[in-house]
């Protein structure tokens, strides 16, 4: 009887799991329609004194979406200033929604990856995650990587689709 071989775990294919470059922190919304004067305009001085009496270490440990979920006249200097709050007890955030959020956090994730690790590699880039990978971050790690990997494929090792191939 013949011995069996992992040709997937013996091939020079490079794995690019995306899952793990995703953030575990629980995402909370700051929504600002929670301040408004009758649900349609924020009036400064009655805002300022809110977010004084907000207890703010409520958001510690915790990656924060400031945004406003409903048409209202909201100036840009209010989204700024619940930052500001923010910053004070390091607390990663958005000035934007949910999506715009996770799209922020894979992009600071993703600029640490250094694309020459794959130069000249077939590489495979994962398609089953338990968490939810964003559309921005696939097409992020093919335009950081394309112009060093020999190809990309998506996918699982043992069942991929390719997508690109570089030029002999």
């Amino acid at each position: 009887m013949s011995e069996i071989i992992n040709r997937v775990a013996n091939s020079p294919i490079m794995t690019i799991d995306l899952e793990t470059y995703y953030r575990t922190e629980e995402r909370v919304i700051f929504d600002l329609k929670d301040y408004l004067f009758q649900g349609l305009v924020l009036k400064e001085m009655d805002f300022r004194l809110a977010l004084k009496q907000i207890n703010w270490e409520q958001f510690e440990g915790k990656v924060v979406s400031v945004q406003c979920s409903v048409d209202a006249i909201v100036p840009v200097w209010a989204f700024i200033l619940v930052g500001t709050y923010l910053s004070k007890i390091n607390v990663d955030y958005i000035l934007g929604d949910l999506d715009a959020l996770e799209q922020n956090l894979f992009e600071k994730a993703l600029s640490a990856v250094d694309p020459m690790v794959y130069k000249d590699r077939p590489v495979v880039i994962k398609g089953c995650s338990k968490f939810p990978i964003p559309l921005f971050a696939y097409g992020k790690i093919v335009s950081m990587i394309q112009g060093h990997a020999k190809s990309i494929m998506y996918g699982e090792p043992c069942s991929t689709v390719p997508l690109y191939k570089a030029p002999k």
